[in-house]
């Protein structure tokens, strides 16, 4: 994976997560759906504690 997970990446391991969303919540779902560690590192390194939609989730991901 790249250095940064896309948005696609990101919602592949984030199915069925329920917005707005914890960071705890999301990093617990990509563990269940199987995603990378470096993906899981990239969440638990967001830098919010919740998240509204999915774009929040890639904006905070990618540090943009």
């Amino acid at each position: 994976m790249a250095d940064n997970p896309t948005p696609i990446e990101l919602q592949k391991y984030l199915g069925g997560v329920d917005y707005p969303a914890s960071q705890d919540d999301l990093v617990e779902a990509a563990r269940t759906n199987g995603a990378p560690d470096d993906l899981v590192s990239a969440l638990e390194n967001a830098g919010q504690d919740s998240f509204d939609s999915p774009t929040d989730v890639s904006s905070a991901v990618s540090g943009s």
